[in-house]
């Protein structure tokens, strides 16, 4: 506890947060490395396990489907599914290279890589088998096929199969692998995360309670000296020892104390002096008067000013009606740019449409030449059977075939234009859309626009009806300085009762011990309370004069203006009567004979409850 002392509040506080701190960042930084390595399991996980797994399926599938369009063709006799079926195994074939490609480029095991060149291997040599069957049928040699089919390629065929399977189970092996990695990392993320988070809140507990304790401490003991002070007692003391804010606390209470104690001697002394500083406050009163006069001129050019600032704003505000009218009219061009902008983005979706009809149709022209291209095909077959009786036909049909090639190329250039024709103008389409919500978000910042200018317009209009509410408070303040000539006179029977506060403001210091003297007896307490209800009685001054209804409250704050005023007039000490005038009102005040001096206090209401003298209603009244 003595080693926090020596510490600043700050300093404390820094070092229990900066902990804190210090073990959250710890959490954060294990969490975050945690997570990364989660998420880089999970990447494995998605993008590179099931990858290679769906790779390695998909091409077992495809030998599948390879086999089966090879069985297909030697049992098949029509031409047109024999091609179908060419067709389907040239695809597979192509794909199944292609996927063992790219699965070798994924794979960096070498292991792994080996098994792909073995299953590489005998994908060779059964798509060589399968070329093998696929041209014994296409030229009718289904016996020689189907022995071939049966024989060594199914036994190879077996083999890549056997080889694929294997690349399915490791690769699944392999994922399995990374799953149970991943959820041992976690479990053990949470357990460290658990562990320095039960060591964080013990640290903060332990930490709070010490530094809590170091504040409270000397707080009651500061608490306790001013209880005293507020008692009156100004002989406690206290250990204010440390370097901390509460230590510097104490060590200005102490201080306090002393100089309070200074203050309360120099009260009883300058006491004496006020009656001196009384006949001061007589010759401010002429000071008094002469800037009462020059304020009322100033508040005169003041009100012209004003009526000049209320017509610029009334010009101010003929200006923003006129930009709200201009705003409004743009907000309506902008309407109309936006709705040309819908029916330009519906024309565009029309052109989107037929383009895409238009590739349709040629991808209908393009099978039609290919449908030609087959028949021509087995015309020429038919011809060649026919031998020379089918020789002019055999012409026929190869200019048939060559006329539907050249159709499908053109098509398919067609085909080729028309996509990219469909593309721009997709791009087209999504550009005006674009278009058309930037006009969108135009309209509606024209729109904010006018809406801010009317807002302009209505302030400006507030503006003038507060500049002529302004003409009139100047109107009432000049009226007040008027009532402050009265206010002159009355100070002057203020600073007779002045002299018998002084009295009272000595017994009224009384109260407090000092440290090295006699205890003082403290005035009875009726004196206290009726010296404490003085203040409330001022407001009910203007009530006396004969001010206007309008302005209650300006002629209620003129007496404090009035005792304020004279400060500048005494050659002697100037600052002194201005100190103690303001001290003044605080005491209790005691009998005078100068009351007869005003008469306008005496009907008032509020004077009559007060237990007061009559030199109590003067200083009231002042």
């Amino acid at each position: 506890m003595q080693f926090l002392r020596r510490l600043t509040l700050g300093y404390r506080l820094a070092l229990g947060f900066g902990l804190l701190l210090l073990l959250l960042a710890i959490v954060t930084g294990m969490g975050i490395a945690r997570m990364s390595s989660l998420d880089h399991t999970s990447q494995q996980l998605t993008s590179e396990y099931y990858a290679k797994a769906s790779a390695s399926q998909r091409m077992s599938y495809l030998v599948l489907d390879i086999a089966r369009a090879a069985r297909n063709i030697i049992i098949l006799e029509d031409e047109a599914q024999m091609a179908s079926n060419k067709a389907v195994i040239d695809k597979s074939t192509a794909e199944f290279a292609d996927t063992i490609a790219r699965l070798r480029q994924m794979e960096t095991s070498p292991a792994t890589r080996s098994l792909i060149d073995t299953t590489e291997a005998s994908s060779k040599e059964y798509l060589a088998f399968t070329a093998d069957v696929t041209r014994l049928g296409l030229s009718n040699q289904n016996i020689e096929g189907q022995k071939l089919l049966f024989g060594p390629r199914y036994k190879i065929q077996g083999e890549l199969l056997g080889h694929l399977a294997q690349l399915v189970k490791q690769y699944e092996g392999e994922m399995q692998q990374a799953s149970v990695q991943a959820h041992a990392t976690f479990v053990q993320s949470a357990t460290i995360l658990g562990v320095v988070a039960v060591i964080a809140v013990l640290v903060g507990v332990v930490g709070a309670i010490l530094i809590t304790r170091s504040i409270t401490g000397p707080m009651s003991q500061a608490v306790g000296l001013a209880q005293a002070v507020a008692e009156g007692d100004l002989t406690r003391t206290m250990d204010d020892t440390g370097r901390d804010e509460a230590a510097l606390l104490l060590h200005s209470l102490q201080t306090m104390n002393g100089n309070l104690t200074r203050v309360v001697h120099q009260i009883r002394q300058a006491s004496d002096s006020i009656a001196t500083g009384s006949s001061q406050i007589a010759s401010g009163n002429a000071d008094l008067s002469q800037r009462t006069e020059s304020q009322a001129s100033s508040l005169q050019q003041t009100a012209a000013s004003m009526e000049e600032m209320s017509a610029t704003i009334r010009q101010n505000a003929d200006t923003a009606r006129t930009a709200s009218q201009l705003a409004s009219t743009a907000s309506q061009a902008a309407s109309r740019g936006g709705d040309v902008m819908g029916q330009v983005v519906a024309t565009m979706q029309d052109i989107s449409g037929s383009s895409n009809k238009i590739a349709d149709i040629i991808g209908v022209i393009d099978g039609i030449a290919f449908q030609t291209n087959i028949l021509a095909l087995n015309a020429a077959v038919e011809a060649a059977r026919a031998g020379e009786q089918g020789r002019g036909f055999a012409v026929v049909a190869s200019e048939v075939r060559a006329l539907a090639g050249r159709s499908a190329e053109a098509a398919k250039e067609i085909k080729n234009l028309i996509g990219q024709s469909v593309e721009k103008v997709g791009t087209g389409t999504r550009l005006v859309d674009e278009a058309g919500a930037t006009m969108s978000d135009i309209v509606q910042q024209v729109q904010r626009v006018s809406d801010l200018i009317a807002e302009i317009d209505a302030a400006t209009r507030e503006q003038s009806e507060g500049i002529g509410q302004v003409n009139s408070a100047v109107s009432q303040l000049d009226q007040a300085t008027q009532q402050n000539a009265a206010l002159v006179e009355e100070s002057a029977a203020a600073a007779g009762s002045l002299q018998q506060q002084a009295v009272r403001l000595t017994e009224a210091v009384g109260v407090f011990r000092l440290s090295g003297m006699a205890e003082r007896a403290a005035p009875a307490p009726a004196p206290v309370h009726a010296a404490a209800a003085t203040p409330q009685a001022i407001p009910a001054r203007p009530a006396a004069r004969p001010a206007p209804a309008a302005s209650p409250a300006l002629g209620a704050r003129k007496a404090p203006a009035a005792q304020l005023g004279s400060t500048p007039a005494p050659p002697a000490r100037p600052a002194q009567p201005v100190q103690r005038a303001s001290k003044a009102p605080a005491g209790p005040a005691a009998a005078a004979p100068k009351a007869p001096a005003l008469p306008a206090a005496a009907p008032k209401p509020a004077a009559k409850p007060a237990a007061h003298s009559n030199a109590d209603d003067d200083w009231t009244t002042f």
